[in-house]
């Protein structure tokens, strides 16, 4: 595709956060290489999406007459390229980055965005939410508790990002840039008018194994790639096991039943030496029961008399 072309993440900026070196992401050192037969899967080719991606949001930008985008950024792989991309596409001068931490868990992840928001030279600022976040359990009536309520809290804390991030977009006549991705998307793995709430989604059509890819082409640091996907709110979280497995295993099953339309036992059988057959199934029934998050509200049928 000719010469590389230069990325938002030239910069020296960026500390490198990295452990010792390991063989692979993340995902991939939690599951065994795909055996000899698997199921070979066709994936983007990652500098035609940073080029699509790039026009989808000029496009986007440009059709809203807005100045720019908001993009909450975590510290983690998804926002990380969201933001690059945006970079990209806009100037680092229309692109403004959100810092959202509420608890101790997520403060290294805060400082992490902070020094990758300073590399991409955009301009950004970290808002601590936790004592928001207390004076709305506080006034909340009481039969709704949020304490040790770790799913209730944790999406009242994703809405109070997006409220903050919908301020910034008013505020600056921009438009709120998610970076939900498609596996997410298609589990329900995000807070609905929370994380899942935006004005356009560059990476909604890509799988996470995809994003991780896209995120090479656009020399995203190591560091970021390697992260163990994490929503973050507790010690220990892991999107695997939130979700029951890893996301090279959830977007195999992802393409292939979603996709490809195969019902899941054959899905199963051409994922075995991956996952069992309840895994795969328990995957399916995630995406069926949370329809819904995927929907817009249903409304009565026709105009009445």
């Amino acid at each position: 595709m000719g010469d590389p072309q230069p990325t938002a993440f030239e910069s020296e900026t960026v500390p490198d956060r990295s452990a010792a070196p390991a063989s692979g992401t993340a995902d991939q050192r939690d599951r065994a290489d795909l055996a000899d037969g698997t199921e070979s899967l066709d994936t983007p080719d990652p500098a035609a999406e940073r080029e699509r991606i790039r026009a989808f949001i000029q496009d986007a930008v440009a059709d809203a007459s807005a100045d720019g985008v908001v993009v909450n950024m975590s510290g983690g792989l998804d926002s990380t390229v969201t933001a690059a991309l945006a970079v990209e596409a806009l100037g680092a001068d229309r692109v403004y980055g959100l810092i959202l931490p509420c608890n101790k868990v997520g403060a290294p992840h805060a400082r992490d965005a902070e020094a990758l928001a300073d590399a991409l030279g955009i301009d950004h600022d970290t808002v601590h939410l936790q004592p928001l976040f207390a004076q709305f359990g506080a006034v909340a009536p009481d039969r709704f508790d949020l304490h040790d309520e770790p799913v209730r809290s944790g999406n009242a804390i994703a809405r109070l990002r997006m409220a903050v991030a919908y301020l910034a977009a008013n505020a600056t006549n921009r438009l709120v840039c998610g970076t939900t991705n498609r596996s997410e998307h298609l589990l329900g793995y995000v807070t609905k008018h929370g994380d899942g709430a935006a004005d356009l989604l560059p990476l909604g059509h890509l799988y996470k194994t995809d994003v991780r890819a896209l995120a090479e082409e656009l020399d995203v640091p190591a560091f970021v790639v390697e992260k163990p996907p994490t929503a973050g709110f507790l010690p220990g979280q892991r999107d695997a096991d939130d979700l029951g497995a890893p996301y090279d295993v959830i977007d195999t099953a992802l393409r292939l039943a979603v996709d490809r339309g195969l019902d899941a036992e054959t899905v199963a059988e051409r994922v075995a030496t991956e996952a069992d057959g309840e895994t795969v199934a328990e995957l399916l029934a995630r995406h069926r029961a949370t329809a819904h998050k995927r929907a817009p509200p249903p409304m009565p049928e026709g105009r009445g008399n």
